[in-house]
């Protein structure tokens, strides 16, 4: 890891602090998220199941009012599912608000399959262990431990900053982000900016010279999540009868065409301006016109899991439900598919679909978010830039699309402008992708701490 200070926001222009001698973000930042995972926070997308929003946000909460915050704790439309607000006021009052927005849910974990239990938040070789440690259970340890060193020490940043711990993220914020914005739109009132989850990580690429470079990637655009639920029906009978018109076979075949298809490679500002900057700085030439474009992108390691994933649309079958008993023909089969579209894609992509499952399958959306692409540029970006360069001379911020999703949809409707920047350094060698929802999530110490300098750095001159 490169060398760093202990407080370079301490003497930022625009900032004022009182007494900055007490304990750092980074003092408690790991103990923070440690804490943080052992709350078990499991989202399963059922109201009845979910638990554990509540408990946390309550924690979050209390930790915030210890330092001094006025914390606001906001149920979004359910009981328990918890959500807290607090605002720092800045030097400039007149100036757009700046979100920082976190997600307290994580993803079911099934414990026999981890090495660790997957609510411990242990601490061992270098690591943070558990689930939610990247997703995102590490940023909201970063942005608390960042709060309460704010307040602590008096600081005023150049503008109001909101810090947002937010429920039901991870099934789609139906009972979250979004109904805070359709309920609570009060909450939001003067936020122009907002910075959330999966950007700001590191990619080492090896360099023409024979060196290393990272680049650090900052989410600029989400694909849309449309989760897309299949129905065939047909006439029911008895199984050892002749029949022209099964509902299980006209859908079997409708999912099957879909989930081979392979839809046309579509090139958006985002996507090219990361490739560009990867061709520049790499080894690799990502030629966004050549026919081996994905084959080539597979050398960037794990993360082409995620930027191959932004050329095109993707349908993938996830679900099948038909019958009830092996001798009778249903009258009904459905399946739900994830469908994940590009930017200003909807349209096209929704007849291409039709044309694929036919006229006798019809379709319905279980969940439709729209994609979301902004611009690599402005102040904010160059406060992205500035704060990563300020500990590691060497890196550069580029853009990137996410092949998934996050709040940031819900802001956006908001007229927000939306980054993801999560800061963390990581390890060359780190499969970060399959950490995501994955078996053994666990986030560096290092990079915690290399993640909150450089949130710190970003927040105080943003």
């Amino acid at each position: 890891m490169v060398p760093v200070t202990d407080n370079p926001a301490s003497d930022a222009p625009g900032s004022e602090t009182s007494d900055p001698g007490g304990p750092r973000a980074t003092d408690e930042v790991v103990d923070l998220v440690s804490r943080l995972i052992r709350f078990d926070t499991s989202n399963t997308g059922d109201l009845a199941t979910t638990v554990g929003e509540e408990e946390c946000a309550r924690w979050v909460a209390q930790q915030l009012a210890d330092v001094g915050y006025e914390t606001e704790y906001v149920e979004s439309g359910q009981p328990g599912r918890g959500n807290v607000f607090a605002r720092l006021p800045g030097a400039d009052r007149e100036r757009g608000t700046l979100l920082l927005h976190t997600h307290l849910d994580v993803v079911p974990a099934r414990f026999e399959d981890w090495s660790v239990h997957p609510f411990s938040g242990s601490v061992k070789d270098g690591y943070v262990w558990g689930r939610g440690a990247i997703d995102m259970k590490d940023m909201v340890g970063m942005a608390l431990a960042l709060a309460r060193q704010f307040r602590r020490d008096g600081t005023v940043p150049p503008r109001d900053i909101v810090f947002a711990f937010l429920a039901d993220e991870e099934a789609g914020g139906k009972w979250g982000s979004h109904w805070l914005v359709e309920n609570r739109p009060d909450l939001f009132e003067g936020i122009t900016e907002a910075v959330g989850e999966v950007g700001g990580y590191s990619l080492t690429v090896d360099t023409p010279d024979g060196s290393t470079k990272r680049l650090y990637l900052v989410e600029t655009a989400e694909k849309g999540i449309a989760w897309m639920k299949l129905t065939a029906t047909a006439t029911a009978g008895h199984g050892s009868f002749l029949h022209e018109n099964n509902a299980v076979t006209i859908l079997a075949e409708a999912v099957a065409k879909l989930g081979r298809h392979t839809f046309p490679l579509v090139m958006t500002e985002s996507v090219s301006e990361f490739l560009a900057a990867v061709s520049e700085e790499s080894t690799l030439q990502l030629d966004a016109t050549s026919p081996d474009l994905e084959t080539t992108l597979f050398k960037l390691g794990s993360i082409a899991r995620i930027v191959g994933a932004t050329l095109r649309d993707t349908a993938n079958p996830t679900m099948l439900d038909a019958g009830y008993k092996a001798n009778v023909i249903p009258q009904t089969a459905t399946a739900v598919v994830d469908c994940r579209v590009l930017p200003g894609r909807q349209a096209q992509f929704e007849a291409e679909v039709d044309e694929l499952i036919g006229p006798d399958v019809t379709r319905e959306w279980v969940t439709k978010l729209d994609s979301y692409e902004t611009t690599f540029d402005g102040d904010l970006v160059d406060a992205m830039n500035d704060a990563i360069l300020a500990f590691d001379p060497d890196g550069r911020t580029v853009p990137y699309m996410l092949s998934g999703g996050t709040d940031a949809k819900a802001f956006a409707k908001l007229g927000i402008r939306c980054f993801g920047f999560a800061p963390l350094q990581l390890p060359p060698d780190l499969d970060f992708a399959a950490l995501f929802h994955g078996v053994d999530e666990r986030v560096p110490v290092d990079g915690l701490l290399f993640g909150t300098r450089v949130l710190e750095h970003f927040l105080l001159h943003s």
